[in-house]
């Protein structure tokens, strides 16, 4: 094995942490990922900073957490100055750039504010949040905000599609026995084939123009985000994929009538969502886990595709690979759709970790078990590209000493995740205002505890309860526990890093100095 050279950092969009044959799922094959895990470490604990994708992406890639990059939401700007990827690894001569999703909002007003032009070299780095957007695609593309120029529509009206908008009418559309165009929204429709043929659909492109990027690179460094933008949602694979899978190769519901007896009024607020409500309905999980499995299938296939490529072309030898997910789905776990809240399927991520170099050789194709966080994969790949982590700014751990069979005795025990659920109709229906809509979890190897403002907090008994159906929030048997994981997350809030502008050593050297520099304060 050789060094570090470049980074393929691979983030499939929803996908949960179960959802592979090498995490344990029964019918789920996923050779590529599997072998993949095989070369490098699986991380069976790894968590995200928030489970929603823009604040959830803001966190990998500045290896901070939600409340301290600022862009707590989709909605929400990363604030010009926030440090990324792209700022660290570029000054070292790679190349950094994006093949799919972000779901980066620049900052604009920050940006008109210190006159830079968005045109400009530093206004794009600013606005694709540190990445050269090689072929940026976030894949949510509906009629009425679809863009012309979308290369992923050009790609496919030149095959054929005859559309203004293929990407809706074929890519994410099926089709009646009569003609009928069906909405890939609407998930009564996901049990049908997508209009488009599979070798031109979104994963197999996406897969093609990271090709094209690293060929294009030949030897020259680079770290390459490849951005898949399935299985998200619209929930609709093309032929074969779309029905590879039967509802009894699904794994079984997670959740319990008594969940829905006097529950937490956030999780009730969440329950009543359309999403909560259509995966409430067993025929809706049915109908829909099925696709979902045959996209994560699609996603596996092509990256055997990508990962041949490497192989033939020797870049196994000298690139680190990253395969992992901006955060999971509930698929009616807990009577809920989407993401957003605490529980497991929603906040574990899969994390694999491929290192080329000599010193991860102990560790291949093991599983650690260890806490560890999305923030932590921004210091891992400044490390092995050999650049100092700035801790002042930085959140996350490397988890290099990980790879690398190191013995680390102080690893963190508990991780934080963070949720603003400002913008959603459950804030409304529990009439409170934006700046209260805020909920942080703090889990340890036993207890999860979720602190949310103005309502009462929720423990779950990971030990005894590991499926997450007995809510302890208000036992008075568990009032201790409360309080002793309210201290815990209270104590990790307070060490974010605010003072990003100055390192510690320049504190150090700083510290007590008043009188070197001639300022004599309080002597008599």
């Amino acid at each position: 094995m050789g060094k570090v050279k470049n980074i393929l950092f691979i983030m499939s969009d929803q996908l949960r942490a179960d959802y592979l044959s090498c995490a344990g799922h029964p019918n789920l094959e996923t050779p590529n990922i599997d072998g993949l895990a095989a070369r490098g470490v699986m991380f069976s604990h790894a968590y995200v900073q928030a489970p929603v994708c823009g604040p959830s992406r803001m966190s990998f890639y500045t290896g901070r957490t939600a409340f301290s990059h600022g862009a707590t939401w989709n909605f929400v700007p990363l604030p010009v100055g926030e440090l990324t990827l792209g700022d660290y690894l570029r000054p070292t001569g790679m190349r950094v750039a994006l093949v799919g999703k972000t779901h980066m909002r620049p900052d604009l007003d920050g940006m008109r504010l210190r006159g830079i032009s968005g045109d400009s070299e530093m206004g794009v780095n600013i606005s694709q949040c540190g990445f050269e957007p090689y072929e940026r695609d976030d894949g949510e593309h509906p009629n009425q905000i679809a863009d012309p120029d979308l290369p992923y529509n050009k790609y496919l009206r030149d095959l054929g599609y005859d559309s203004k908008n293929p990407w809706n009418d074929f890519a994410n559309s099926a089709e009646s026995e009569d003609g009928e165009l069906l909405s890939g929204w609407l998930m009564r429709n996901s049990h049908l084939p997508a209009r488009v043929r599979e070798e031109h659909s979104e994963t197999p492109y996406m897969t093609n123009r990271a090709l094209d990027f690293i060929k294009e690179q030949g030897e020259d460094p680079w770290c390459l985000h490849l951005s898949y933008i399935k299985p998200h949602w619209p929930y609709i694979a093309p032929a074969p994929y779309h029905n590879m899978y039967g509802r009894n190769d699904c794994l079984p519901l997670v959740r319990a009538d008594g969940e829905r007896d006097n529950p937490h009024p956030v999780y009730q607020a969440f329950m009543n969502h359309t999403s909560g409500q259509a995966f409430g309905r067993q025929e809706v999980c049915e109908a829909v886990k099925p696709v979902y499995m045959g996209l994560v299938k699609q996603i596996d296939d092509h990256l055997g595709r990508l990962f041949a490529y490497l192989e033939d072309a020797g870049r196994m030898e000298d690139t680190m690979i990253v395969f992992t997910a901006d955060h999971g789905d509930y698929l009616g776990d807990h009577w809920l759709g989407e993401k957003e809240l605490f529980h497991e399927p929603s906040i574990r991520i899969p994390l694999i970790i491929y290192d080329p170099s000599a010193a991860a050789d102990s560790t291949r194709g093991t599983t650690e078990d260890r806490l560890v966080e999305a923030i932590d994969l921004a210091p891992t790949f400044l490390e092995s590209a050999g650049v100092k982590i700035p801790t002042h700014i930085v959140e996350g751990r490397s988890l290099a000493p990980l790879l690398h069979g190191e013995t680390v005795d102080d690893w963190r025990d508990e991780v934080l995740t963070e949720l603003d659920y400002a913008y959603y109709k459950a804030r409304l229906d529990l009439g409170i205002s934006p700046s209260e809509a805020r909920c942080y979890m703090i889990r340890g190897q036993r207890w999860k505890y979720i602190h949310y403002m103005g309502f009462r907090p929720q423990l779950f008994d990971l030990e005894n309860d590991p499926d997450e159906l007995t809510d302890l929030g208000d036992s008075p048997d568990h009032a201790d526990i409360r309080a002793e994981m309210h201290s815990h997350l209270f104590e990790r809030l307070t060490r974010r890093k605010n003072r990003t502008t100055v390192p510690d050593e320049v504190v150090v050297e700083r510290t007590d100095g008043s009188r070197k520099v001639g300022v004599i304060i309080g002597e008599w």
